[in-house]
């Protein structure tokens, strides 16, 4: 337990020496600018003090939880199991951005924002199916050892190209949602779990082949938000969808 409790303060003093400068920025503007009264002030010190203390559990149990659990599940599948990767990348993708918080504030400010026009549910939906698939690619990645590049660049070509195609309203949100699916569970849990499939798998390298996970699910939501955007545009509206 010493050792547990030990590790926790180079994550206080990393969370400090981040939040750190944007006190002082704070303060500065409020001594010579904004003047905002007392009362105001506790507010915002509290809620600064409460994200520093956020900051701190998050990182701890990422360190101590994610990262090992995501490791040890991909070093599982890629020794012995490697039939299975690519239907467990998809599984482990689609319950990822499912649970992923940022991903249901993206939602409902999307449907707030259109008046409901955007439900919430669709969003969701198809954002994780879009991450679910190319976690699955990923997979088949490693599996298969195919290239970075030759995913990676394709992808992006196709997505300049629903550039032009796609409902203008979705253009937006698609490269927000690129963002919002990049989130703690994603980049914790399914970015440990290829790199562990990269180090037990024969033949990967966990460097060239564990990494690029992120850019990829980065991409998959750009892609398949303008899809529904080109479909709605080409198809009348969302009522078909």
């Amino acid at each position: 337990m010493s050792l547990s409790i030990g590790g926790i303060f180079p994550v206080i003093l990393e969370v400090i020496q981040s939040i750190a400068p944007l006190i002082i920025f704070f303060t500065l503007f409020q001594i010579l600018y904004l003047k905002l009264p007392p009362s105001q002030l506790v507010k915002l010190y509290t809620g600064l003090a409460f994200t520093a203390f956020g900051l701190i559990l998050f990182l701890y149990g990422v360190s101590n939880g994610f990262l090992p659990a995501g490791t040890k599940i991909g070093e599982f599948f890629g020794d012995s199991r490697e039939n299975l990767l690519i239907p467990i990348g998809f599984i482990l993708g689609l319950l990822a951005t499912l649970a992923e918080p940022s991903v249901r504030v993206l939602c409902y400010q999307v449907e707030v924002s259109s008046n409901g026009y955007i439900r919430s549910n669709l969003m969701l939906y198809t954002l994780s199916l879009a991450v679910a698939l190319f976690a699955a690619i990923t997979m088949a990645k490693i599996v298969y050892r195919i290239p970075f590049l030759y995913i990676i660049v394709p992808g992006y070509l196709f997505a300049l190209v629903l550039l032009w195609l796609c409902d203008r309203d979705f253009i937006g949100i698609a490269f927000d949602a690129g963002g919002a699916v990049t989130g703690p569970m994603a980049v914790s849990f399914l970015m440990s779990m290829a790199v562990g499939v990269a180090t037990a798998y024969e033949g990967a390298d966990p460097v060239a082949d564990g990494f690029g996970l992120i850019a990829m699910i980065a991409l998959a939501p750009i892609i398949f938000v303008m899809l529904l955007g080109v479909y709605i545009r080409f198809n009348g509206g969302i009522r078909n969808v």
